[in-house]
């Protein structure tokens, strides 16, 4: 199984915004005072657009669908949380905490990977979870090591551990289950997806270990990591603020690996650590700072990587 693809799909934002209904759990969100919603999205969309622009500079197969404004969904620049494809030509479909997200789930853009090439032999959907109040909002809240066959959550109210545990069953990984914290007002409150503290690249993982706060969780999730040879690259509290933890490898031209990030993110980054990133991939990093401001999610959050097989 690979780690990385060369293949995403990316959602244009249409009517983009701070969805007061993910900032309940959210802490990352932040209201940008003064600006016109109209404002907010144009913005939104020049930083999704030249994003865009610099990954299919370096050779990443974008598939970029436009968002509808037939539907009131803000958070549609992040579609790797309803989401995801495999390369056995699964698609899962997951359940998504904020009712108004649950609409950015479309079936037009299967159909539009299937006109790409991609085949789509089975449809895994776990959204009628939605209905007892269970979430698990994709790759945001799993972490998949698909070369070592494990998955990483860390539980919150949008990852349950019973449908997590489901998933990996279906899916055949060893589940990697824990709890990790950020500080809000002087308060350690969960952190509402694992991939804000965390990134698995083929041979490297960066991780805030100081998000974990059981020792034993902790050790146990590094012990993990070591068990797979991947470098760990640690980052603190401050860099998860500024989305450090939300990086994605991928693959460019001639299958040259890139790890991809917000300008934020790279900023954020000492010396050191970008030495360490720069021993295993070049960094490709772009303004998000919009996007990351009202819609507490980065870079990562808004590729939803497709590994499906092409005929």
């Amino acid at each position: 199984m690979k780690q990385t693809t060369n293949s995403i799909v990316m959602i244009r934002p249409a009517a983009f915004r701070m969805n007061e209904q993910t900032a309940v759990n959210n802490y990352y969100q932040k209201v940008l005072d003064g600006l016109l919603p109209s404002t907010v999205n144009a913005k939104a969309q020049q930083e999704f657009d030249a994003f865009v622009e610099k990954l299919r500079e370096v050779g990443v197969d974008v598939t970029v669908i436009e968002d509808t404004l037939e539907t009131d969904t803000p958070d549609s620049v992040f579609p790797n949380n309803w989401v995801s494809f495999h390369e056995n030509g699964d698609v899962a479909l997951y359940p998504m905490f904020a009712e108004n997200r649950r609409q950015e789930r479309r079936e037009d853009i299967l159909d539009t990977l299937e006109e790409k090439g991609f085949e789509i032999t089975n449809i895994m959907d776990y959204t009628s979870a939605e209905e007892d109040g269970i979430f698990l909002e994709g790759t945001g809240s799993l972490l998949l090591d698909r070369a070592n066959g494990k998955a990483y959550c860390a539980l919150s109210p949008r990852a349950d551990e019973e449908l997590f545990i489901e998933f990996c069953e279906d899916f055949d990984y060893a589940p990697v289950i824990f709890e990790a914290f950020q500080t809000v007002e002087g308060e350690r409150k969960l952190i509402y997806h694992t991939n804000v503290m965390m990134c698995l690249g083929e041979t490297f993982a960066v991780i805030c270990a100081d998000c974990i706060d059981d020792k034993k969780e902790r050790k146990m999730v590094l012990d993990n990591l070591k068990a797979d040879n991947k470098e760990i690259i640690l980052i603190t509290e401050a860099q998860v603020n500024n989305f450090a933890g939300n990086m994605l490898e991928l693959r460019g031209s001639n299958d040259k690996r890139y790890i991809v990030m917000s300008a934020s993110a790279h900023q954020s980054l000492t010396p050191k650590q970008i030495a360490q990133l720069e021993n295993h991939a070049e960094i490709l990093s772009s303004s998000l700072d919009t996007i990351e401001a009202c819609g507490g999610g980065s870079a990562r959050c808004m590729m939803a990587e497709v590994f499906l097989p092409k005929n």
